[in-house]
């Protein structure tokens, strides 16, 4: 089985060094997605650069997270799954929800409903809607701008959901101790 280095700032391209020297400042350590993507420099510099243009994005931060966690679940990936869970904990977004999300039922509330059903369709038809899709978004007093912001993130977690699988990427150490046991497993 061929594997994925976890590279270090002292191991990995140079290219590379900027990204993961701002994810230490950011984050006080480099997580193993972000160690695996610098074997190429410039995936790793799009997914950071696309993460941070997510993070301007007009939805509030439990709705970005509400959105990443969804669209993980969807892509089944084993972690970007739980890293959005604590992450989306970290944002204020109920237990319950986070929860729901993960089991792929219905959310009491409707407005969070809305967003994650219209993600689900967006991932799922691979942006073909059903009819009247985007009109529910859009009447649960989402914006047209939302819709767009849904796209970027869908892009952002293929990136990420799509490394992880394929590198087989190891839970961070860092989230561990927030993680259940069932999330502590090899992507």
């Amino acid at each position: 089985m061929t594997s994925f280095p976890l590279h270090t700032r002292a191991t990995a391209p140079f290219e590379a060094k900027p990204f993961l020297e701002q994810a230490t400042r950011s984050m006080g350590h480099i997580p193993p997605l972000l160690a695996q993507m610098a074997e190429a420099p410039a995936l790793l510099e799009g997914y950071a650069s696309l993460s941070a243009i997510f993070r301007k994005s007009s939805l509030t931060p439990p709705e970005q997270q509400l959105v990443l966690l969804a669209i993980s679940v969807e892509h089944d990936s084993a972690y970007c799954t739980p890293a959005h869970a604590v992450r989306a904990r970290q944002a204020g977004l109920d237990e319950r929800l986070i929860g729901d999300v993960r089991a792929g039922t219905t959310l009491p509330d409707a407005r969070l409903e809305a967003l994650r059903a219209f993600v689900l369709q967006m991932v799922r038809g691979r942006s073909v809607l059903a009819a009247g899709a985007l009109e529910a978004f859009l009447a649960a007093g989402f914006t047209r701008a939302n819709s767009l912001e849904v796209i970027l993130a869908v892009g952002l977690k293929t990136l990420s959901n799509y490394v992880a699988h394929v590198a087989q990427t190891p839970p961070d150490p860092i989230l561990a101790a927030d993680l259940p046991a069932t999330d502590r497993r090899v992507a």
